[in-house]
């Protein structure tokens, strides 16, 4: 698609993306970020502490997709491998043996017991980040902890998006009572003290990264349910909502086919910043010790760690740029996303 100006016939999502386009600084961002996503699916081929792939004695192994004891290459105990082993690495290497190690040879759970400095460890030839207080090394925590972050936010920002239309479409298309009474709920909702809830459950029930889900998607939706609801509170009043009903067309068809698509602008626009808000949200239970289960790679636990050890700046340093950069990306997306959808926004 060329960057020039689209014709006044063109589509408005056309005109929407080329104006999107338009903006670099956004249009960058979307890039950067997706090309971030893509990579850190792949955390466990270029992070981990198992070789990709094995030529050993003639034959081929795949340590990524097996397990393998250690008497398969040479060792005298039938426990996994530990690839790091100097011993391990000094088999592999035998004769006509080879084998393929990711970039960085370390997962999010491996303890360099080889470190030649104490732990936590400043960044070395061998971890180019440094390490955490227990030995793991930071680069995988940071990779594995980023995906975690934005798989999170994306999960949940898709749970407020589907439940805040729903919500908001049956508010503003409705109206009257149904319209009254919803707004009651949400009222009285939206005052429960959301962190309270959050340290009972921890307290009660084992903490796992799918009660978080559960328990922030109970209050993710209200806001964007608002917007909704004010853009089918104005467009069901529109002609062509009123030429529908004349003819005969159902009330589900109307606010699906007529009034949702153009009810989508505040939706479209917030879906950046609801991602923002998420992933900031994630931290924060992580950092009080309230999010994943302990153990679970995640920018929070880090930030964590760099409080309990101020002197270790690495920690604190890398945890914090990374969590910068995302929140900085999905910000220009998002100020890019409003400017494109606004309609006073006029093709030049």
């Amino acid at each position: 698609m060329t960057t020039g100006t689209l014709p006044l016939s063109a589509s408005p999502s056309r005109r929407a993306w080329q104006r999107f386009r338009r903006n670099k600084l956004g249009y960058r961002s979307l890039l950067i970020f997706c090309v971030l996503v893509v990579l850190s699916l792949f955390a466990e081929v270029l992070s981990n502490d198992k070789p990709l792939l094995v030529r050993y004695q003639g034959e081929f192994y795949f340590p990524l997709i097996k397990d393998y004891s250690e008497k398969t290459f040479g060792g005298d105990f039938d426990t996994p491998t530990d690839y790091l082993d100097p011993f391990v690495r000094d088999k592999l290497k035998e004769g006509s043996n080879w084998s393929i190690y990711p970039l960085n040879p370390y997962g999010p759970r491996t303890i360099n017991y080889f470190a030649k400095a104490p732990n936590p460890s400043a960044p070395s030839r061998d971890n180019l980040f440094g390490t955490d207080d227990r030995g793991r090394d930071l680069l995988a925590q940071l990779i594995y902890g980023f995906r975690l972050s934005v798989l999170f936010a994306l999960a949940l920002t898709l749970i407020g998006v589907v439940v805040g239309i729903l919500t908001g479409a049956v508010q503003g298309y409705a109206g009257g009572k149904t319209d009254l009474a919803f707004q009651r709920f949400i009222e009285i909702w939206g005052s429960m003290p959301e962190l309270y809830l959050l340290i009972i459950f921890s307290a009660v029930f084992a903490p796992s990264v799918a009660l978080l889900l559960l328990l922030l998607s109970l209050f993710g939706w209200m806001g964007l349910s608002d917007y909704v609801r004010a853009e089918f509170l104005r467009n069901r009043q529109m002609d062509y909502v009123r030429a529908a009903r004349a003819l005969g067309v159902g009330n589900l068809q109307i606010m699906w086919r007529h009034i949702l698509p153009n009810s989508l602008t505040p939706v479209v626009t917030f879906l950046p910043f609801r991602m923002s808000a998420a992933i900031l949200a994630l931290t924060s239970l992580d950092f009080l010790g309230l999010g994943v289960p302990p153990g679970t790679p995640s920018l929070g636990e880090l930030l964590s760690q760099g409080k309990a050890n101020i002197d270790a700046w690495w920690i604190s340093l890398s945890t914090f740029a990374v969590l910068v950069l995302t929140l900085l990306l999905l910000t220009f997306m998002g100020d890019a996303l409003r400017d494109a959808l606004d309609p006073r926004k006029v093709d030049k």
